[in-house]
């Protein structure tokens, strides 16, 4: 899903991506280069494997299954290389990109990490974002956003009561074959009509199904594109470019920040 397709659908949630590697590839990882963002946050979860991070601001420490990366952009930051690998033979997960409100999306960046969100021992689900069934993630995002990681084992069966005018809602497979009205297979997104009416999954495959579903309050403003840029309205985005470049500046001045564990931290 990207902000020119099916996000102008989805909003606030306008990205999504699924990355996987594995073998001598997971060391790639810390090949990515620094790219800036402004006027979004953006939510990075593993659904297998660990990765290492290290910053002055946030400790160190590694996130696996049912942690989060969690990083505000606001009016802007830099960062693609706070995150190493773990010795560990796969890696895979979802980034997924979130439109922020206007009160928020020139705002102060925010980034930070989270070992684990926790979960209901009664759930079988781990809340990245929001508030379900009497679960509160701890991660700041804007309120009438959730955001779930879910493993279901084979023939098990789970249903998602969305929230009073969440009428955003989808899913997106990573693991395993899910039985959603229609079968869903590991790679696919799906989305569903726009309501607040259940969810009924089942996990339809010989391996446990793994999986992310958002579900939202409709975002009620027009998208704004930058590169990596979305905003409200043209000002906002002028604002967020703006400060992009300054901070760009900023960034090459600073030199290597580099620490000990490979990692670059996320430049504010």
């Amino acid at each position: 899903m990207s902000p020119s397709d099916l996000g102008q659908m989805l909003k606030p949630f306008v990205f999504l991506d699924i990355f996987e590697v594995s073998g001598d590839a997971i060391h790639a990882l810390s090949n990515m280069p620094l790219h800036p963002h402004s006027g979004i946050a953006t939510v990075t979860v593993f659904t297998e494997g660990r990765v290492r991070y290290n910053d002055p601001d946030n400790g160190e420490g590694t996130i696996g299954y049912g942690g989060v990366e969690w990083m505000r952009a606001g009016g802007g930051i830099w960062h693609g290389k706070e995150l190493t690998a773990e010795e560990v033979p796969r890696i895979q997960g979802f980034q997924l990109w979130i439109a922020l409100p206007p009160e928020l999306e020139n705002g102060e960046p925010e980034s930070r990490y989270l070992d684990s969100v926790g979960a209901n021992e009664a759930q079988l689900f781990h809340l990245i974002l929001g508030n379900y069934q009497g679960v509160q993630s701890p991660v700041p995002a804007p309120k009438d956003i959730n955001y779930l990681l879910v493993t279901l084992k084979p023939g098990e069966s789970w249903t998602y009561q969305p929230p009073a005018g969440h009428h955003v809602g989808w899913l997106a497979l990573a693991q395993g074959k899910l039985n959603a009205g229609d079968v869903v297979e590991a790679g696919e997104m799906v989305s569903f009509d726009s309501s607040d009416a259940s969810i009924n999954l089942q996990a339809c495959g010989p391996e446990d199904a793994v999986f992310v579903l958002g579900s939202a309050v409709p975002h009620q403003y027009p998208l704004h594109l930058g590169y990596y840029s979305v905003h409200t309205n043209e000002q906002a985005l002028e604002a967020g470019e703006r400060r992009i470049a300054e901070l760009g500046k900023k960034l090459k001045a600073a030199g290597d920040r580099r620490t000990q564990s490979g990692t670059i931290p996320v430049f504010l």
